[in-house]
């Protein structure tokens, strides 16, 4: 299917790795430039070399954090404009609620809730303006399906939905969509837990733990960041031009719900 987004502009937040990385490799693969971000700048450049080469489409580097607002600053002026927008942060740590102080309740509502409304706000206008943008939001299953420890994360991210709920039906009719994606057991590195960065895990437990995980989904496997990304491409596209407000679960049928 052609998405008809062959030639516009997304930015794509966290997206050297993982399901970022995912969503940029299916915005290139449909014809999308790109600017990708990291915390990582060799990570970052290297997926960017290899998104260039497999694709064909120019690709922009911004690396940093993206609760900086000079880094979303950086971000808005590398695109020669923003067509698309998919926001991607990486989630507060497990801890548990009693542990957890106001520094770090406020440095994780940034991350996952301030920092997406602030990217929001800078291209959202231009958007109207030119009469089509599409803006994706990468949460959690966690919304849905809380997970004790994960408080922090949940609450950011269903803070972010709900807010942008009303947001979204005042650009409808400019042809401006937002959107959220809610992942579930995805085979990337964070649902490998705590171990430490660039470390190789021993296929042999790397196995085990990917059956363990995949026994509790219906679908008897993890995700993969590309089918994620595949998800994302086609909200992004022009097909889905009258779908907004919404939250997608990519998660092999985990969230029971008839509804």
């Amino acid at each position: 299917m052609d998405l008809g987004i062959r030639g516009k502009t997304a930015i794509v937040c966290a997206s050297s790795r993982g399901l970022g990385r995912g969503c940029a490799e299916a915005l290139a693969e449909a014809g999308c430039d790109l600017v990708v971000n990291g915390r990582d700048e060799k990570v970052l450049a290297r997926t960017a070399a290899e998104i260039r080469d497999r694709f064909g489409v120019a690709v922009a580097e911004v690396p940093g954090d993206v609760a900086d607002p000079a880094i979303q600053k950086a971000l808005v002026g590398a695109a020669r404009q923003v067509d698309i927008l998919v926001n991607n942060n990486g989630g507060p740590p497990y801890r548990p609620f009693s542990e957890l102080d106001r520094e770090a309740i406020l440095k994780g509502v940034t991350n996952n809730m301030v920092a997406p409304l602030e990217l929001i706000q800078a291209v959202m206008g231009g958007m109207a303006e030119r009469g089509f943008g599409r803006i994706v939001n990468i949460t959690s299953l966690s919304v849905y399906m809380p997970i004790p420890g994960l408080d922090l994360s949940s609450g950011a991210r269903a803070g972010l939905t709900s807010f942008l709920a009303g947001v979204a039906r005042t650009v409808i009719d400019r042809n401006v969509t937002i959107n959220q994606i809610l992942p579930g057991k995805l085979d990337t590195d964070r649902l490998r837990g705590p171990h430490e960065p660039g470390s190789v895990e021993d296929p042999a437990a790397a196995a085990a733990r990917k059956a363990r995980l995949a026994a509790e989904v219906p679908a008897k496997r993890l995700g993969t960041p590309a089918e994620f990304g595949q998800v994302c491409a086609f909200l992004c596209s022009v097909h889905a031009g009258y779908m907004t407000g919404q939250n997608i679960p990519v998660d092999g049928g985990l969230y029971v719900s008839a509804f």
